[in-house]
């Protein structure tokens, strides 16, 4: 564990807090430094939404995988490698120019940590957990995202029975291009349902 007092008046406010409270419980003994920062390396680096865009993306290049992805999300998924807690019951979403998919949690917040890592501060809030169900084409405007009058939205609410993971629609203009690249078209928003995938020229 690193000593951060000479460092938290350089933190933001909640930063410090955690920083603190971190310091408290490993000087208690209460936590093992070497744990969180496997916690965090598991967050970081395995676990979060690029693991979603490798899945989008390869369901885009791949019509076999994206009938598999279709047919039985968690084989798919789980093939790629990416399993684990809070990703046991998924779904993947196709989006398309009829049809346009979007994700909440109305009791709480069931997420597919697998895909997706940690859920974002405003898909937890009460206000989008709300509005999400009752008036979904202006939430999406309020996330920069304005659909044709004759796309249908479908709202679906994640439980800890089954969790979603939305296919973007593939951008324009990508034919040839490689996973990888694909990949980074894809947003974590878009894999929420509350964003579209970026065009080339956007990256």
């Amino acid at each position: 564990m690193h000593d951060h007092a000479h460092h938290d008046n350089e933190l933001d406010e909640m930063t410090a807090r955690v920083r603190a409270l971190e310091t408290i419980l490993v000087e208690k003994g209460l936590i093992d430094p070497a744990a969180v920062d496997a916690i965090i390396d598991t967050y970081e680096h395995k676990v979060g939404p690029r693991n979603g865009t490798a899945v989008v993306a390869r369901a885009w290049a791949d019509p076999a995988f994206a009938d598999w992805l279709r047919a039985d999300a968690n084989a798919a998924i789980a093939d790629m490698g990416f399993v684990g807690r809070q990703g046991e019951h998924m779904v993947a979403l196709f989006n398309s120019p009829d049809l346009h998919n979007m994700v909440v949690c109305t009791l709480c917040s069931c997420y597919p940590w697998p895909v997706l890592g940690l859920p974002p501060t405003w898909y937890k809030a009460p206000a989008y957990r709300s509005r999400a169900v009752r008036e979904p084409r202006k939430v999406l405007e309020e996330f920069g995202v304005t659909l044709p009058d004759d796309q249908q939205i479908k709202v679906w609410d994640s439980t800890a029975e089954v969790r979603y993971l939305v296919i973007p629609a593939r951008p324009a203009n990508t034919d040839g291009m490689k996973e990888a690249d694909l990949a980074s078209l894809v947003t974590r928003d878009s894999m929420i349902g509350c964003g579209l995938a970026k065009t080339p020229g956007a990256v």
